[in-house]
């Protein structure tokens, strides 16, 4: 087995592990080949190429992270992504949360307030081919206004608390992915949805550790 098949396999038993807290004991078949398809190597340090396929998260600079591969699955999938969704993601970081939806969405425009790792995001994710994927520098908190609606948003930094601005752009019928609470250990990740009538409901779903959301 190489490693990205061990990496699947463990993304599995972590699911299975995880489902009665998480309602997602199986990744969805669409799930897992994208995160088949994405090559993690390509988004991480050089120096760290050789632990790309394992099931943690790794530093990308700026006292930044590349999330862990479950938790990358696991939010994807909460999102129920379909082929034809537009797709809002709040930090970019190195790209490779982009890179997993693309292969599953239309269209994703991902935000990132770090300039150089928001530039070197959008040049990777082009020149992997991934042509779908809009990466802009900015605010994450303000959304992406012009683009809005979107039928799933995505969240990849911890959000002191959930932010108006994005419950506004989540079309009805959709979902937002978000870890919430301040601290590195202390955040819960949280599926809101927003049903026909426009009415905002929230699960918890993990607790979680991300770093924090920037701007505000």
């Amino acid at each position: 087995m190489d490693r990205k098949e061990r990496l699947l396999s463990e993304i599995a038993h972590e699911a299975r592990y995880t489902g009665d807290e998480t309602g997602r004991p199986e990744l969805s078949e669409r799930v897992m080949g994208a995160m088949r398809a994405v090559p993690r190597e390509a988004f991480v340090p050089e120096d760290l190429a050789h632990r790309a396929y394992d099931n943690e998260p790794l530093p990308i600079g700026e006292g930044q992270t590349i999330s862990q591969p479950f938790i990358v699955a696991l939010m994807s999938d909460l999102l129920d992504p379909e082929p034809g969704d537009r797709i809002l993601e709040v930090g970019t970081g190195c790209g490779y949360q982009a890179a997993v939806l693309a292969e599953l969405v239309a269209e994703v425009y991902s935000i990132e307030y770090l300039a150089d790792l928001g530039d070197a995001a959008s040049q990777r994710l082009e020149r992997l081919g991934y042509s779908n994927v809009h990466v802009r520098i900015g605010d994450g908190n303000r959304g992406w206004p012009e683009a809005a609606p979107f039928d799933g948003i995505i969240v990849t930094a911890g959000a002191p608390e959930l932010p108006e601005a994005l419950l506004e752009q989540l079309a009805p019928g959709g979902h937002m992915v978000v870890p919430v609470g301040r601290g590195l250990m202390g955040q819960d990740l949280r599926v809101v949805s927003k049903d026909a009538a426009g009415e905002v409901s929230s699960r918890s779903v993990l607790p979680v550790a991300f770093v924090p959301l920037e701007g505000g």
